[in-house]
């Protein structure tokens, strides 16, 4: 039998240990195939990248003629690094071969007069530089390659760049921002798919009538996985691996990380791992330690940089008051003033440590935070044995 976790945590998820998002990938594969730009926003570690990796995988292997280029705009610092890199992995992925990405750069560079550089191997340590004054000035060609790319080739290209709020960072954005709206709204052999890990960010790029992006394209709100989904995935893991976990214990796991991806896998895989043959409440209990304690020192953190008055917020929010300024909340929790609370709310909505819930309600984002905050401020461990069905 296998040796090895069938759950998987800290980065994308495929094969087998991708499961639901049925309805998701069945809407973005439309999308992308039918040219509607998409843009996906969720919370972070809600399975985004591994969404838009499956379809894009999945597409591929359908259709050969289809390019995809996979952009990660979080570690790009300024708009040079983004315009270089952007038409290098459009290139790329146009062209398997040298000789057709060296034609590329000679044919669809009119104004600009980029810089190539080749490595050992040449076919995979491909880069471009340009001159920033000449990229600066004819931006617009840069934007437009892979569109002038998919045409002369009659191929299709889908261009996915993760982490995109990350272009708020570049100096001067907002002309940026209005360049890619301009030039890509007009391609027709290119679909955009865009998606980031700051909600809010995404949210004031791509719901405010006043900004470029709005209304670029389809807007796709991620919620979580269904528990019953969950349910069948961690059972199934652990017969294919020579294991069992009873449909109660299997039910616990989504159930207290609240259907949260990351920390559903999280879970399933520590209790995996201290699980001989089947699962018992000794195993789920150990492993619920071992995650709380694990995230220890980014919790302590985040709690260390926040003022009194936001602990307090987190403390009704935690009870589930939802009338945050009325003055009964105020008064029990030692709020501050209205202004005080909505000033702290949007800061621990914009740090992700809270989120809006369907209705008015606010709720912690990070479930495993949640059950920290709770043993640290109240002294109630959801570990304890006798929390955990039997």
């Amino acid at each position: 039998m296998l040796s090895v976790s069938p759950f998987k945590y800290g980065s994308t998820v495929s094969g087998k240990t991708f499961t639901g998002r049925k309805d998701e990938c069945k809407k973005l594969t439309h999308n992308l195939l039918s040219g509607v730009h998409t843009t996906i926003i969720s919370p972070r570690r809600w399975g985004k990248s591994s969404l838009v990796e499956k379809v894009v995988r999945d597409i591929v292997k359908q259709d050969k003629s289809i390019k995809v280029v996979l952009l990660d705009l979080f570690t790009v610092s300024n708009e040079q690094d983004f315009l270089e890199m952007f038409a290098r992995e459009v290139i790329k992925a146009s062209s398997s071969k040298l000789g057709g990405r060296i034609s590329a750069v000679k044919t669809f560079f009119k104004q600009i007069s980029p810089k190539v550089t080749l490595g050992v191997d040449p076919n995979t340590d491909f880069s471009i530089g340009f001159d920033w004054n000449e990229a600066k000035k004819h931006k617009d060609e840069i934007l437009d390659l892979p569109e002038e790319l998919a045409k002369k080739k009659n191929i299709r290209l889908i261009v996915c760049l993760d982490e995109f709020q990350n272009i708020t960072n570049f100096e001067h954005y907002e002309e940026l921002e209005k360049a890619m709206r301009a030039a890509w709204q007009r391609h027709k052999h290119v679909s955009y798919c865009l998606y980031g890990s700051k909600r809010h960010m995404m949210e004031d790029l791509f719901r405010k009538s006043s900004k470029p992006f709005y209304r670029f394209g389809d807007i796709m709100f991620l919620e979580k996985i269904p528990k019953t989904d969950w349910i069948k995935f961690i059972i199934k893991g652990f017969k294919d691996t020579g294991k069992s976990i009873p449909k109660k214990l299997a039910d616990f796991i989504p159930l207290m990380m609240e259907n949260h991806p990351w920390y559903v896998q999280q879970f399933a895989s520590y209790t995996w791992r201290l699980t001989e043959n089947e699962v018992t409440a000794n195993e789920i209990a150990e492993a619920m330690k071992e995650l709380i304690r694990t995230n220890l020192p980014l919790y302590q953190n985040e709690v260390e940089d926040l003022s009194a008055k936001q602990v307090n917020l987190l403390k009704a929010i935690f009870d589930g008051e939802e009338q945050l300024t009325s003055t009964r909340v105020m008064q029990r929790y030692d709020l501050g003033t209205p202004i005080n609370i909505i000033r702290n709310k949007k800061s621990l909505e914009k740090n992700d440590m809270i989120y809006k819930t369907n209705g008015k309600k606010y709720d912690f984002l990070d479930p495993a935070f949640k059950l920290w905050f709770m043993l640290q401020y109240y002294g109630k461990d959801a570990s304890d044995i006798s929390n955990i069905p039997s």
